[in-house]
């Protein structure tokens, strides 16, 4: 099993629950609903106090997903700095966007499974996945 899922699935067992809202709430992570232009949001940590900034503009769907993906930073990558990153140095964050992608469509899928003979594309789209985020599968 890789990573992001085993960390999702970890994170369900413990708090009976794959609400990214509900388990940032569990984990004492301030979330912060504001206009973020065209950024769907970011994780934030200082003096040990983490936040996740998240779109006020984003459809239900973006804004669970793109908290699920900050929760992601998080559990993932708790001691690197994503803006930092992203701002001041030539290092590829690309690795990093990709799993926490992975965790959060880990995470809300919670514990569904695919039905014997299910696709992967019926079993995403039956647990409400647009199609766009599959690759994360």
């Amino acid at each position: 099993m890789d990573l992001p899922r085993l960390h999702a699935s970890k994170l369900i067992q413990r708090l009976g629950s794959n609400d990214p809202f509900e388990i940032s709430k569990a984990k004492n992570i301030v979330v912060i609903h504001e206009d973020l232009g065209n950024i769907y949001g970011y994780f934030y940590k200082s003096n040990r106090i983490s936040s996740i900034h998240v779109n006020n503009r984003l459809n239900e769907f973006l804004a669970r997903f793109t908290c699920g993906h900050e929760l992601g930073h998080n559990e993932l990558h708790p001691k690197i700095n994503m803006p930092f990153l992203r701002r001041s140095t030539l290092f590829s964050i690309n690795r990093y966007e990709r799993e926490a992608n992975r965790f959060a469509v880990h995470l809300l899928l919670g514990e569904n499974h695919p039905y014997p003979f299910e696709s992967k594309e019926e079993f995403l789209l039956r647990c409400n996945i647009p199609k766009e985020f599959h690759c994360f599968y």
